[in-house]
């Protein structure tokens, strides 16, 4: 998809307005109207789109820092179309899960998860993001919720598909963990506790 360098996009909003205001001054407004629309239309495109399409693709290849840069650029982000709202917290909580900040990143996934999402392989993938912050934390239960309303969607995706199957042999494993640690008393609670790290290791890191 085309897109203009959000630099450009400021320098082209600021051309429209000062060209379009000394033309009107000297000519007069029909020898401005072309710098006058210029203006408007580049500033639409930043309030309505902001930079969410260029801070994906530095998402996707893994510069959180530069796309954390990127969409600090967007100023507000509720005037932004709201599939794009969506996709811009989507974004921040994964910036967010990136650098362990799991409250932040809670955050930014619910807010996502409330707006409306172009298909369910989006809504799948910020559950199981949501799904493995709750598994981060040992709180399986709201972890398995989480994962069961992923699973009820129609997931068309083969990376999401294949994180749904990773996350379910995780919740297996720690299931079995814990059936075996109960047949064992307390001895085996604590060895299970002890031995949480592997587990953890076990689940599938969301990207």
């Amino acid at each position: 998809m085309f897109t203009i360098n959000i630099f450009l996009k400021f320098a082209l909003i600021a051309l429209g307005f000062i060209g379009g205001a000394i033309l009107t001054t000297t000519f007069g407004f029909w020898y401005a109207l072309p710098f006058w629309l210029l203006g408007f239309i580049m500033l639409a495109s930043y309030i309505f789109l902001g930079t969410v399409q260029t801070a994906a693709q530095l998402v996707q290849d893994g510069d959180f820092n530069a796309a954390d840069n990127r969409l600090s650029l967007t100023k507000f982000p509720q005037w932004l179309y709201v599939t794009n709202r969506a996709f811009y917290y989507i974004m921040k909580g994964t910036i967010a899960a990136n650098r362990s900040d799991h409250k932040d990143a809670e955050e930014h996934f619910n807010t996502a998860l409330n707006l409306k999402l172009p298909s369910d392989n989006e809504k799948a993938m910020v559950l199981m993001q949501l799904a493995n912050i709750k598994g981060t934390k040992g709180n399986w239960t709201a972890a398995n919720n989480y994962f069961k309303q992923a699973r009820g969607l129609n997931v068309t995706q083969s990376d999401i598909k294949s994180q749904l199957d990773m996350f379910e042999k995780a919740m297996s494993n720690n299931k079995a963990q814990m059936k075996t640690a109960q047949s064992m008393g307390k001895s085996g609670m604590r060895m299970v506790r002890q031995g949480g790290g592997k587990s953890k290791r076990r689940r599938p890191r969301m990207k």
